[in-house]
């Protein structure tokens, strides 16, 4: 809000940590927050707060669905390096290698694949590329040590994300209370002056 963020090096390092989260700041003083300019009524301040709430879901639902796409994708990643280094130890027999794949869903062929050196691997998008199969898995173990990295990122980003929710909830719980108590006092006042 219009508290600022301390420049302190720890600071610095969780923003940077945590690029495009805004941080949340814990409103210890409610009356000097509430006399600061653009802070004018309660009403306003949790109507902000709760914008800045809604903005942490938002932030919570994208990063929990890329979370999932990475949990499915780091099997799949590790099933497929299985599969090449089984190829390569079979690229120098001449037995074909028996197996059964995917048609579509639930429904699997019979294959008799012979010994090679080239895979053909996914890469999005509608596209297939021919590799040998030493560079396919050099790249699968890059993209398994990326994703990896990019999931250990996303679950710190969560946890820093569930700390700036329960700020956020502790902020607008302590701005309604102080409004509260003060139209309590404003009404015992009123009543106090009629009497």
């Amino acid at each position: 809000m219009a508290t600022t963020i301390e420049s302190s090096g720890v600071g610095a390092a969780n923003k940077k940590k945590h690029l495009g989260i805004p941080e949340a700041i814990f409103v210890e003083d409610v009356d000097s927050f509430m006399k600061q300019p653009g802070n004018d009524t309660a009403d306003m301040v949790l109507r902000k707060l709760d914008e800045q709430y809604q903005k942490y879901k938002y932030m919570e639902l994208n990063l929990s669905q890329k979370k999932l796409r990475l949990k499915s994708q780091i099997p799949q990643i590790k099933q497929t390096l299985e599969i090449l280094r089984h190829m390569q130890k079979k690229k120098d027999t001449t037995d074909p290698m028996e197996t059964h794949f995917l048609l579509a869903d639930n429904v699997y062929c019979k294959a008799s694949v012979p010994p090679t050196d080239k895979v053909c691997l996914w890469l999005g998008a509608n596209v297939m590329l021919e590799y040998d199969i030493d560079e396919a898995q050099c790249l699968l173990e890059k993209n398994l040590g990326t994703a990896s990295r990019n999931l250990e990122t996303l679950e710190e980003d969560l946890d820093f994300l569930r700390d700036q929710f329960t700020t956020t909830e502790v902020n607008m719980a302590r701005v309604y209370n102080w409004d509260v108590k003060r139209r309590s006092k404003d009404s015992l006042l009123k009543s106090s002056e009629r009497s």
